[in-house]
């Protein structure tokens, strides 16, 4: 089963699933062909057909097509870990313990990701990592942080002022998106799937409904889809604006603290007149998108072409300040050796020098009709993550100035067949991938024999992530943490779902 789009359907029918050594052994021949695992996860099942824990694994080629492959055991049962050979597959292992059970032998940091069901009330027992030695010292931060930061521990292990280890441990919030997901019709989920993740609402959005299109056979016209590309491209500004507002403030550079503050606020008061929310909500919605008048098309061209202008002079003054770069230069380095291996995703690894962008590998028909610059920095440090941000936010201009003046296309959003009542295929799996802010925001989604939504996988791309941010910390000052972890800007509520 394989695709070169960033959505894939497979016929579970005729794809029954293989024993858990074949199907690790086939995870492990993809990952030595050097395939990128987008997901790895499980989930109970007590059929006539099937009786244990699904497994199933999503692989990107080089070549940009996405391979699936599928396994069953029984409960509880044992199976060879990955992670000890490939260490991209550690998060994925661990969530697929907690959820379902299933135990790999040989994993070196088997711990829980979410604290989820039995192990909710046993945070306390969280096995942390020791260092060792007379001289060093534990430094605590969290759960609970100034302002609106949600919950999440932060555990630093060090010799003076030196970070030898970080240490966190999320999992505090327990939403229960994924059961929530299966409580209503499925093309009624549109209002819960924006608030997985809010300030990646779009992302989420288009990513569920082009899973419910693909599944229902619903058709969707070019010009809906650019809409949709259009609000996740404001989305994307909106977002990489308020992380450099974050790092401007946390080094007290105060005139991008004030002035990305302004210019994200000219970005997300448009898209609010343009759906009547300011991060996107009720722009997209199954077989349709929100459409522009030419007043509003005007309007986004406008904010736009004044946004990069003053865009541009802040970003040169944040780039030539020697305070910034004492700052960021060399700290929270990720080498592209390291983002590799742990199979960070998005503008991390982008700025780490990994080529991996879901818009250019896996464009679609809207990043084939309007492409996508791929853009990466080499150094890994926090200078090329805040570097990397400012390139593709004015990146993003760019490919929505495009797109907004082109006057041969219809943006104004043709009314579209209600969709709430279509059936989806039965026995059918389809996994969406959208390149949000962050990076890929992954959904799989599989019916049962009656085509009712048996399962709903949801994956934010900061759940690979987090674990890289431990590792830039490594070797850094405890008071360089707040930059890292800005120019990281990673999610707790992804995490915790």
């Amino acid at each position: 089963m394989k695709t070169s789009k960033a959505v894939l359907i497979a016929d579970l029918r005729s794809s029954p699933p293989k024993s858990s050594y074949e199907f690790s052994h086939r995870c492990a021949d993809s990952l030595d062909a050097g395939d990128h695992l987008i997901t790895l996860f499980g989930r109970h099942e007590k059929s006539n057909r099937h009786w244990g824990t699904i497994v199933t694994a999503v692989f990107q080629t080089a070549a940009g097509e996405l391979k699936v492959f599928r396994g069953q055991a029984e409960d509880g049962k044992h199976y060879p870990s990955l992670t000890h050979t490939y260490p991209v597959a550690q998060i994925f292992e661990r969530e697929l313990w907690e959820q379902t059970g299933l135990q790999p032998d040989g994993h070196p940091w088997l711990k829980p990701v979410r604290f989820e069901g039995e192990r909710q009330q046993r945070m306390t027992d969280y096995p942390f990592f020791k260092v060792r030695g007379r001289e060093v010292h534990e430094v605590g931060v969290g759960p609970i942080h100034a302002g609106v930061i949600e919950p999440g521990h932060f555990r630093f292990m060090c010799l003076g002022e030196k970070v030898h280890h970080l240490e966190i441990q999320l999992g505090y919030q327990h939403r229960g998106v994924e059961a929530l997901l299966l409580r209503r019709p499925p093309m009624a989920l549109a209002s819960t799937v924006e608030s997985i993740c809010g300030d990646s609402s779009v992302a989420y959005t288009w990513g569920y409904c082009a899973a419910v299109e693909a599944l229902s056979n619903l058709p969707v016209s070019l010009e809906t889809d650019l809409l949709r590309g259009i609000a996740l491209e404001m989305e994307r500004i909106a977002m990489h604006v308020a992380t450099l507002n974050g790092l401007a403030t946390d080094v007290a550079f105060l005139q991008g603290g004030g002035t990305y503050g302004r210019l994200r606020t000219a970005i997300i008061n448009a898209t609010q007149r343009v759906c009547g929310n300011r991060f996107g909500r009720g722009w997209l919605r199954p077989g349709r998108a929100r459409g522009l008048t030419e007043v509003l098309r005007q309007d986004l061209i406008q904010t736009l072409t004044a946004f990069a202008r003053d865009f541009t002079e802040i970003n040169e003054l944040m780039l030539a300040s020697l305070s910034v770069k004492a700052r960021f230069h060399g700290t929270g380095i990720v080498s592209t050796k390291t983002a590799q291996e742990l199979g960070l995703v998005g503008v991390v690894a982008r700025a780490s020098g990994v080529e991996i962008d879901t818009r250019v590998q896996l464009p679609g028909r809207v990043y084939e009709r309007f492409p996508a610059e791929l853009i990466t920095e080499s150094s890994g440090d926090c200078w090329a993550r805040m570097k990397q941000r400012m390139r593709e936010a004015d990146a993003s201009v760019q490919w929505l100035l495009k797109v907004l003046e082109d006057t041969a296309l219809d943006l104004s959003g043709s009314a579209a067949p209600d969709a709430l009542g279509k059936p989806l295929a039965p026995e059918t799996l389809c996994l969406s991938l959208i390149e949000g802010t962050r990076g890929p925001v992954v959904q799989v989604l599989e019916t049962s024999s009656q085509g009712q939504l048996l399962h709903y996988k949801v994956q934010d791309p900061s759940l690979p992530n987090w674990f890289g941010l431990a590792m830039a910390l490594r070797d850094n000052d405890i008071s360089d943490f707040p930059i890292c972890n800005k120019s990281f800007d990673l999610s707790y509520c992804g995490n915790d779902l």
